[in-house]
């Protein structure tokens, strides 16, 4: 009983464990990466829009030359859907974040199907045609989340690299961060915005971005959006 026991204590862990990791397969299949592709970093952000720090960003990604991939919250598409569209004509991709961010573990399929599909008018409202591609808040899913995803024709999107930058303390922290574990084919979760409120400060990140960009150009990296990483999933 006891081996029963602690077994199952285990398995519980595990599954707690998959329902947030980054790159963990057991509740379905989603994209983090592709290490054949070893001279290509794909740069994610999280959260926006956000004003000032989004228009920030995109300049910093203009003046490198560098697209990337910007996963928007619906709500705040709806409040600035000028800064959306400064994405857009900018060659960026975007890609659906849910309209509240909610945890989507906790959520019934009801409610899972609404944010997504607030999410895509919002986004549509703004811009028009845009990309497939879905990310969770928090990366959270359980059981089915996926599966759902793909039912509205979206293809789920996480990462395998990170720079911890909603609460870094400098731009150094979250240049480190990244750069410990880039390895090639990565993608490179980080933020423009908050989920918790518009006008989150992202200066430290829009900073690292300037050096991150620099650094790995210089080592012959291609900058991609997740759409040039991989022709499996949709494009713009």
């Amino acid at each position: 009983m006891l081996g029963l026991a602690i077994a199952a204590g285990a398995a519980l862990v595990s599954a707690g464990y998959q329902s947030m990791a980054p790159t963990g397969q057991w509740f379905g299949r989603a994209f983090c990466g592709d290490r054949r592709r070893s001279k290509q970093i794909a740069l994610t952000f999280d959260d926006g829009p956000n004003d000032p720090h989004t228009l920030k960003l995109l300049d910093v990604l203009a003046k490198h030359e560098v697209r990337a991939t910007f996963f928007l919250i619906g709500r705040y598409v709806r409040q600035r859907p000028d800064i959306v569209r400064e994405i857009m004509k900018q060659g960026h991709v975007i890609g659906n974040h849910t309209f509240t961010h909610p945890l989507l573990i906790f959520q019934p399929a009801s409610r899972i199907r609404r944010e997504i599909l607030q999410c895509r008018e919002a986004i549509t409202e703004a811009v028009g045609e845009h990309s497939n591609l879905f990310r969770p808040p928090w990366g959270g899913r359980r059981p089915g989340v996926f599966r759902l995803v793909r039912e509205l024709g979206l293809e789920p999107i996480m990462w395998n690299v990170t720079g911890y930058d909603w609460n870094a303390p400098s731009a150094d922290h979250i240049e480190q961060k990244v750069s410990m574990k880039i390895r090639g084919g990565d993608v490179v979760l980080l933020h423009d915005g908050s989920h918790a409120v518009f006008g989150t400060d992202r200066s430290k990140t829009v900073e690292a971005v300037d050096r991150l960009i620099t650094r790995y150009k210089a080592d012959r990296r291609e900058f991609v959006t997740i759409s040039g990483m991989t022709q499996l999933i949709g494009s713009r």
